[in-house]
């Protein structure tokens, strides 16, 4: 059960950037599961990728040619290629080639992509079989199209869209993602593809891909798993009537950053909102730290405790759970005198012990919600850092227990 997330907004095409699905028959006949983009030429593209050790094949052919000239991506689900060794990267690159021979790009201007079962061999044949089809159906208009094609275990596609004004000009900002399970992305089973018809150079762009991840994707956690698949890519196509961007200063970066940074974070949260089993999305929020590595370590401590997960998809207002997570998360010299916890507005715990005013009805009333806040105020400086997660419910177990079968 997604959790706040309803139907596709709006997703405005963006100049210069197309997509085209078709069906492989990866895991079931007929599923629409491969999906190619075209990005006009002279597109700049940027990503980041996991820093899992055992990342995919497509992970490091991405990597090795994300720095040239980009012209297509190519994705494919219900199967990762990953854990599958030398065999698996020639099979990454066989796939790209066969793109590139029908359309004449270069085989290294193809990044391919996968998401789906760890360790099963690449089905190859498959995938080049559908190529023609998904070519055929290259369209600008086909982003929630692709936002389904791009799904595993998602119960619905997510995506996200902005456009703003500069000297009279629109730009457009629109992006689409997956995951639902295996999800702690640490990028400096999720992929995003964000497009703007901007010109950017390169260098900005990259930095702009890097921070806008920083504050959306890798601020979200289902699980604690960070997937052997994760990619997150920022494509420019320079289509739009205006300057280029070469510094991240002036009003049109300031507009477009924050479009971008908007679309990403849509994203990210849906993902979340999605997360495997999910019935509630929950925001857990550190302030008062002195440095943003001790919040996030708190941070990630209460949103992957399996204790805490259980109790939030049971309503159960179990405090205590929450200190404990609290306490070992590492925080060196942690005073726990110094440190209030919130539910919702519901102050449960003060100065190292239960809050005098707090009553089992207030958290039992704010953990009946589907959309839950946990802060805490650690007293220890000005740092704050924000982390979305979910519950962890019966579902989830059922979902990952049957994922092969």
């Amino acid at each position: 059960m997604a959790v706040g997330l309803g139907p596709l907004p709006v997703l405005h095409p963006v100049p210069g950037f197309e997509l085209g699905i078709a069906s492989a028959g990866i895991k079931r006949p007929g599923r629409k599961d491969v999906v190619v983009m075209r990005c006009a030429e002279g597109s700049r593209v940027a990503g980041v990728t996991t820093t899992n050790a055992f990342c995919a094949a497509p992970v490091l052919v991405t990597r090795e040619r994300m720095q040239g000239e980009v012209r297509y991506l190519l994705t494919n689900t219900g199967n990762a290629n990953a854990g599958t060794g030398a065999d698996g990267l020639a099979n990454a690159r066989r796939t790209c080639a066969a793109l590139a021979a029908l359309t004449g790009a270069e085989e290294q201007a193809v990044l391919p992509f996968s998401t789906g079962v760890i360790g099963e061999p690449l089905p190859v044949e498959k995938i080049e079989g559908a190529l023609q089809a998904a070519l055929a159906d290259l369209d600008e208009n086909h982003w929630a199209e692709a936002a389904t094609g791009i799904m595993t275990t998602d119960t619905l596609p997510k995506g996200a869209s902005r456009q703003f004004q500069h000297d009279g000009v629109t730009v457009t900002v629109t992006g689409i993602s997956k995951g639902a399970g295996m999800i702690r992305p640490n990028m400096a089973t999720m992929l995003g593809y964000i497009a703007t018809d901007a010109k950017v150079t390169r260098s900005v762009l990259q930095d702009l891909v890097r921070d806008a991840a920083n504050k959306s994707f890798n601020r979200i956690t289902i699980d604690g798993d960070t997937s052997t698949n994760d990619c997150c890519m920022l494509i420019a196509t320079g289509q739009v009537n205006l300057p280029e961007i070469t510094e991240a200063a002036g009003e049109l970066f300031a507009k477009l950053k924050q479009a971008v940074f908007e679309v990403f974070m849509e994203v990210a949260q849906a993902i979340v909102r999605d997360g495997e089993g999910a019935t509630k999305f929950v925001t857990v929020q550190v302030n008062g730290g002195g440095n943003h590595q001790e919040c996030l370590d708190v941070g990630y401590a209460v949103a992957h405790s399996p204790l805490i997960k259980t109790a939030l998809f049971a309503s159960d207002p179990n405090w205590g759970r929450i200190l404990a997570a609290v306490g070992y998360a590492g925080v060196p010299n942690l005073d726990v005198s110094l440190i209030d916890v919130f539910l919702g507005e519901v102050c449960i715990a003060s100065r190292g012990g239960r809050s005098p005013s707090y009553t089992e009805e207030q958290g039992a009333a704010v953990m009946a919600r589907e959309e839950i806040t946990i802060r805490i105020e650690l007293g220890r400086g000005s740092c704050s850092e924000t982390i979305w997660t979910t519950d962890l419910s019966h579902e989830y177990v059922k979902i990952n227990a049957e994922y092969r079968t």
